[in-house]
This record gives C-alpha cells, structure tokens and sequence, in this order.
C-alpha cells in the first residue's frame, strides 16, 4: 500500500481526476431524470475539474497544500451548475485541512475528505438525500473509518471508492425523483468518477485526457502571441438579409470574399447570413441593403478587443479583474441564450447578457466578470435557471459590490420580475416585488425525447415531444400539436391572465402561429403574446400568469 502522497503526485492525482470525468461526462449526462437533450451534470463537473487541471499545469506547485489551494481557487472560479458549485465546495473544505502540508498519509486524507462535507453541507441551505453530497458524506465518513484500521493514503482511498460506490446505488431509494425514474444521482457518479481517477493515479496509473475538446490539456489560447498590428480585417460583421428579389446572391459573396476574409456565407429562398471580417462594414451591409432588409447586424472591433484581452491578462495569465466604478445605483445582469430573449431582457433595462441556460451553464467566474463590469452599486443577478443559481450566490463575497442573486429558476420568471422593477424604490421593495413577481409565474418548457425512458406512469420514446411544467413532467406526444392541444387546456393556462409563448431557434414563425392560435382559442379568457426567443433546446417556453 501506498503510505503518503507529496505534491507532485496529489497534483498527477488532480490531473487524472479531470481526465476521467471528461472521458466519462457523456454517461453522466445521460443520467438526467427527464430524457430531455439537455443533462448537463457531465459537462459542468466537467468543465469544473478542467478549469484546475489547467491552473495546475500552468503554476506545476510543489506540495500537496500549495496543490490544493490552486484547485479549490480554480474551482471556485470555474464552477457550473450546482453539481460544479458542490465540487468546488468539497475541495474548498479539503484544502483547508491540508494547506501547510508538504505531504500527506490516510489519516489527513480523511480528516480533509470531511471538512470538505462539512463546508459543503453549510453552504448548501436545503441538502438533499440521494445526491453528491449523499455520496460524499458516506464516503467521508468511511474514510474515517479506515484510517484508523490503515493510515496509508491508498487504503484511505481505495475504501473511500468502495463507500462512495455503495451510497451512489442507494441513491436511486433515497431521492423520489430518482425512484420515479430508476437512475441513480448524476452529481454522486460524477464524484466517484474523480476519486476513482485519483486513485488511479496514486497508484502509478493516471487517466489520460482523450479527444481534441479536452479542455483540461487544452488551456487557453495566449493572444500575447500576435500584436494587435496583425489582425489585417479589424471589423467581425455579421448579418441576416431578408431576401426581397431575384438579384444573385453569388455577386455579394464575391465582394465579400474580396474585401476580406474568414466569410461564412449561408443563403436560401428567403434570407442570406453573412460573416466576415473586413475592414469596411459599411460597404458590406449596403451592398447587403441590395438583396433586402437587413434582420440583424453585428459589428465588433477585433482590434479593440485583442486590446482588452492583453490588458486584462497578469504575467501568469490569470484575468485581473476590471472594476467598473458605480454610476447609478441598480444593475441588472441576465442569464438566457437566444437573441430574442436577449431582446427581451435589453428591452426591459437589463445592462448586461450572460450567455447561458440549459446545456451551457455560465461558470462562477463568468458571472463575476460581468458583476464587476457593471456601473451600479447593487447588481441583481437573474439566473433564470435552478441550475445557476448556486454559481450566482458564489459571486457574494468575491466583489466589492452589493450583489443579490434573484432565484428565478426560468427565463420567463426573470422577465416578469424585471417588469416590477422601480429605480427609485429601496432595495428591499425591489428585491421583495421581484421575487413574487417571479413567483406568480408558471412556465412550461417544450422539447424533445433524447432517448426512451419510463418515468412516473409514463412510457417515453426517442425522438416524443416533452412538456415539462416548472420542472414537471407534464406529458408527451408523438406529435407536437397534439401536446401544445393539452397544454392549452391545463390549469396554469386556463387560470391565466396573460400567457407569453417564446418559440425558440428551431421553430419557423408559420409553425409559431399555429401554437398561436392553438392558445388563442383554448384560452379566450387570457391575452396571448408570441415572441421569437431564439433559445436552443426547448420549441417553446410558455409563461402563464
């Protein structure tokens, strides 16, 4: 058995971790209780590991406290979702045990294993059963146990797995929702995952990253490398033309293709996308003005940018925060991804767009970068998505600003809260008005089988139309209209004021206007907006209140 671990071993260890849990994310992600396209556990604990698996091959510290306090740092900032928040909490804990240690044996191991469930359990306000902290606290507690039977780090390990292994299958028992649906919890195999990679490595085996998207071997790119000067087009120009004659498309993408470089250029019978880098925008869009009306236009100055991004890096390559000073006393920042939704959201006064939600959630860090960027003395933070709003709550204490993170758990509840919104109100009304806002809204979420399942009395198939109800399993339907039928005469949109449907990016505005319609008629009694929210994932979000 292995006695202890120093420095560059418990850092072999980390990297494995990473390794492993990127390997495997996919599986982790099928573990979704809904067979919706959208489990995302994976790829958040995922993308949590990698953040410090890249910190770590960058700084190379030399004992296993210096190791520890770079990934716990690095987690904190890189966390996604709660299952990467929880993550970064265990490690927080850990390190905390183990900072002024060169090297370790089993019985440290443990005692920092436990400090990592308790920092954990008094962060999260409502622990649940059957979950990664589940499994962590288990397996903590075993870690214990077999210290004092074997001091070697390995023995410490090895039991550690085995309990974590036993809690993970009970799991299915512990949590309803999982009963329901006979899966066992995604975040607990995540972390059994990472504490199988890191006995791997203990043992002389570390997993190796596979695949070109490993983030943990990838790092970031180093724009140091080129000057400012080599950027030849200095302006990104995207736009959508809404075709309104025969004029050959062919003739504008000649022009582009002469004027600058990088174009991507996609046309059909009804509208053209362009984009390319160029130095003259102007030319471009008017030439562009021939074919028809323009649907969208983006410019961004590349130069400016590269700029930003050399002023932003410190020696080591680490951001240094860019604080902006308060100009008024609110800031708003939102979570959504589709630029309807975005719209919806500038419209209403919001000063900043995280791009994120289902599939793709914004890291702590991100949220902070963002937090920080904004001229208020209070910034509320909307993550419109259960998901998010751990790696939201960690922001509090990382900046010098005032920061409330509302709890809306969709895009429709952040809208509405917004719609309360009083600049001159105090703080408190204002936080108070925007949560019951939120609160009296009911959303339904409209998406896709990803594979067969069988959950709660009901049989799904790969490829049904899913109705998920403030996170509900609502129903399904081999045919869309049918389920948009049963929607519309549900309680929520029967008892409803208003109902707001946001059709996402995979959705045609004719099809838009039948489930339009379908609400319209069922729903005499409401009054029915549509809007294009653009959002991936999900047809359709329906907001009833």
């Amino acid at each position: 058995m292995i006695e202890t671990i120093n420095g560059t071993v418990f850092q072999e260890m980390i990297l494995s971790a990473a390794a492993a849990i990127n390997i495997n994310k996919q599986q982790v992600n099928e573990l979704n209780v809904f067979p919706v396209p959208d489990g995302d556990t994976g790829t958040n604990m995922s993308l949590t590991m990698g953040t410090a698996a890249t910190d770590l091959m960058r700084h190379a510290p030399k004992t296993v406290g210096k190791v520890a306090e770079r990934t716990a740092g690095a987690l904190l900032r890189g966390a996604r979702g709660n299952s990467g928040v929880i993550l970064s909490l265990l490690f927080r804990g850990f390190s905390r045990v183990v900072k002024d240690q060169d090297t370790i044996n089993g019985v440290v191991l443990a005692a920092a294993l436990e400090e990592g469930v308790h920092t954990a359990y008094r962060a999260v306000m409502k622990p649940a059963e059957g979950t990664i902290l589940t499994v962590s606290r288990v397996s903590a507690k075993r870690a214990t146990e077999a210290a004092k039977e074997n001091a070697s780090a390995e023995y410490v390990l090895q039991e550690t797995i085995a309990s974590a292994q036993t809690a993970l299958e009970e799991t299915v028992w512990q949590n309803p929702v999982l009963k329901k649906a006979g899966v066992i919890d995604a975040g607990g195999k995540g972390y059994l995952i990472i504490l199988d990679g890191m006995l791997q490595a203990l043992r002389g085996n570390p997993v190796q990253n596979i695949g070109a998207e490993a983030e943990t071997v990838q790092g970031k790119a180093d724009f140091s490398e080129f000057s400012t000067e080599d950027i030849t087009y200095c302006y990104c120009t995207e736009f959508i033309v809404q075709r309104e004659n025969d004029k050959e498309p062919r003739l504008l993408q000649a022009m582009l293709e002469a004027s600058g470089d990088s174009l991507v250029f996609v046309e059909d019978d009804e509208i053209i996308k362009v984009h390319v880098h160029t130095n003259n925008p102007g030319t471009a869009i008017q030439e562009a003005l021939a074919y028809g009306s323009l649907l969208t236009v983006k410019i961004e100055n590349m130069r400016e940018q590269h700029t930003e991004i050399l002023q932003e890096e410190s020696r080591d390559g680490t951001p240094e925060r860019v604080v902006a000073k308060p100009e008024k006393k609110y800031g708003f920042l939102a979570v959504c991804a589709g630029e309807g939704l975005a719209a919806v959201f500038q419209n209403l006064g919001v000063d900043g767009i995280i791009n994120g939600g289902q599939t793709m959630n914004p890291s702590t860090e991100d949220i902070l970068r963002e937090i920080d960027r904004t001229p208020a003395e209070i910034v509320y933070v909307l993550p419109n998505n259960k998901n998010i709003i751990m790696a939201a709550q960690q922001c509090v204490p990382l900046t010098e600003k005032t920061v409330i993170v509302l709890p809306t758990e969709t895009v429709p509840q952040g809208i509405s809260a917004m719609l309360v919104l009083d600049p001159d109100a105090e703080e408190a009304k204002n936080t108070a008005d925007m949560k019951a806002a939120a609160a009296r809204v009911k959303t339904t979420q409209v998406t896709y089988a990803a594979r067969d399942s069988e959950f709660d009395g009901f049989s799904i198939k790969e490829g049904d139309f899913i109705a998920l109800e403030d996170h509900r399993l609502f129903g399904t339907d081999r045919d869309i209209g049918g389920l948009l039928q049963k929607l519309a005469q549900a309680d929520a949109q029967q008892n409803a004021e208003f109902i707001t449907i946001y059709y996402g990016a995979e959705v045609s505005e004719a099809e838009a206007q039948k489930a339009h319609r379908i609400f319209s008629e069922a729903c005499p009694r409401a009054e029915v907006s549509l809007l294009s929210g653009g959002q991936p994932v999900y047809y359709y979000l329906i907001a009833a209140e």
